[in-house]
């Protein structure tokens, strides 16, 4: 991915979230979730006033796929002892680290690194590249050979957070690295206006504040600037482990304010998302998320 491939998208996605409260009509957004009004209302009330934060974070989602073998003891030393460190000096953070354990791209380990800017995102390689603590620790990294790859393979996803939901929340469990789970999902829609709503919904039609409400703890929630299907939204949550996972996700499933605006004409599944993947996490004893 070029630099001038992510500004265009950026570019073309911030036009398009500009105009997201005309396309969206809260009123009917929220017609349909009467049972949880005071939630929704205290939402759409947020949203009616502009109290969306103006700066949201840029996350840039590096996922390198493995093979089995030392490639992941190499890939470790290099985040752990140089990337994560130089990251950090330049602004960026706190960096998540974790490796796929359920789902589809085993083995692969997912680096999420919230960016304050788009401009900082274009400036980290430079600042990677004049940072001599890096450099030195990098080394083993930067001069692998073709025998001895930390590596097979590099994607590398960017997201902007939602207005309403600007930055990393960090776990509770991030402290002190206790046990943790995470589950990354990833929503696919049939058209920018479908993709819209779909966001609006999360955003401003408190589908994130019945997340909450029921367990299913947020840590963070963009929309894809790049990706081969466009237009998409993911978001990352947190669980104790799987038996909590399953206990609340049952519990949103059941909730009335989620049967209600789940069956809200326009905002119905089959009107609105053509997909979903997932896939669950466990963070690496390193990961600062």
């Amino acid at each position: 991915m070029t630099t001038l491939t992510a500004w265009a998208s950026y570019e073309d996605t911030r036009l398009c979230e500009d105009r997201m409260t005309q396309q969206i009509d809260r009123r009917s957004l929220l017609a349909g979730a009467a049972l949880g009004g005071a939630t929704l209302a205290g939402a759409d009330a947020r949203a009616q006033l502009g109290t969306a934060p103006a700066s949201r974070e840029i996350y840039e989602l590096r996922t390198y796929h493995l093979v089995n073998g030392p490639m992941k003891k190499r890939l470790d030393a290099y985040l752990q002892n140089a990337f994560i460190p130089a990251a950090r000096r330049a602004g960026c953070g706190p960096v998540g680290v974790f490796t796929v354990t359920i789902g589809p791209g085993s083995p692969s380990v997912h680096v999420l690194v919230p960016h304050p800017s788009i401009a900082d995102f274009i400036a980290l390689p430079d600042r990677l590249a004049t940072d001599p603590s890096y450099a030195k620790a990098a080394a083993p990294f930067s001069n692998a050979t073709p025998d001895g790859p930390p590596y097979a393979s590099l994607d590398v996803k960017l997201m902007r957070a939602f207005p309403h939901f600007p930055r990393v929340e960090l776990p509770d469990a991030s402290g002190g690295n206790k046990a943790r789970i995470f589950e990354l999902r990833t929503y696919f829609s049939h058209s920018d206006k479908a993709g819209t709503t779909k966001i609006g919904m999360f955003d401003t039609g408190g589908e994130i504040e019945i997340f909450r409400r029921t367990g299913l703890k947020p840590v963070f929630f963009a929309q894809d600037l790049t990706g081969s299907r466009l237009p998409s939204l993911t978001y990352l949550l947190t669980f104790p482990d799987l038996a909590t996972r399953e206990r609340n996700w049952s519990t949103f499933a059941a909730d009335p304010a989620w049967r209600q605006l789940i069956a809200t004409p326009g905002l119905t599944d089959p009107e609105i998302t053509t997909g979903i993947e997932n896939q669950i996490l466990s963070p690496t004893a390193y990961s600062q998320i």
